[in-house]
């Protein structure tokens, strides 16, 4: 057992005592990645050349006011790349349907531009429950651009297992403990 594995195992000992885990799984957004930016912020900076000339608050607001519309919520956004779904928000935040802005805007999230990981260690942690034997796995409620994103951030490697919401065709629940 290498050095890495050894106070991985000793860490989780004094934790959990005996308790040997065999897998852990993380959600995307919010547990592993983070926007650079606000999405407010973005919409407005690339919206501003084709005409998007709200403020923040008002595309932030708008874009809530999306999400809580029945449109909102459907299952699309978990279909394939999620476009029709991604219109609908984008052009609702904005008031622009501009397909030209809605498909650089589409783009730009799927670089490593506009996401970033959550915490900067998050390799070794990965690293270390792997060689521990521990089995990693993302499973997210995120579209197809998912596993192009994890490989522009060089992360897809951490892991044994990416379940994506899109992929399957199932919108993942958090289960409560």
């Amino acid at each position: 057992m290498g050095a890495g594995a050894r106070e991985y195992y000793d860490y989780r000992r004094a934790i959990y005592g005996d308790i040997t885990h065999k897998a852990i799984l993380v959600d995307a957004a919010g547990t592993l990645l983070a926007p650079t930016e606000p999405m407010a912020q973005v919409y407005r900076t690339i919206g501003q050349k084709y005409g998007v000339d709200y403020s923040e608050d008002e595309i932030l607001m708008r874009y809530r006011r999306a999400y809580a519309q029945p449109w909102g919520k459907s299952r699309l956004r978990y279909v394939n790349d999620g476009r029709p779904f991604w219109q609908y928000i984008v052009s609702s935040s904005t008031g622009c349907s501009d397909l030209q802005y809605f498909e650089e805007l589409y783009q730009y999230y799927t670089t490593e531009k506009a996401w970033h990981l959550c915490d900067p260690d998050a390799g070794r942690v990965f690293q270390a429950l792997r060689r521990a034997g521990v089995k990693t796995a993302v499973v997210s409620n995120f579209d197809t651009r998912l596993r192009p994103l994890l490989q522009a951030l060089k992360c897809d490697h951490w892991f044994d297992a990416v379940a994506i919401s899109a992929e399957v065709g199932f919108h993942f629940k958090t289960m409560q403990t």
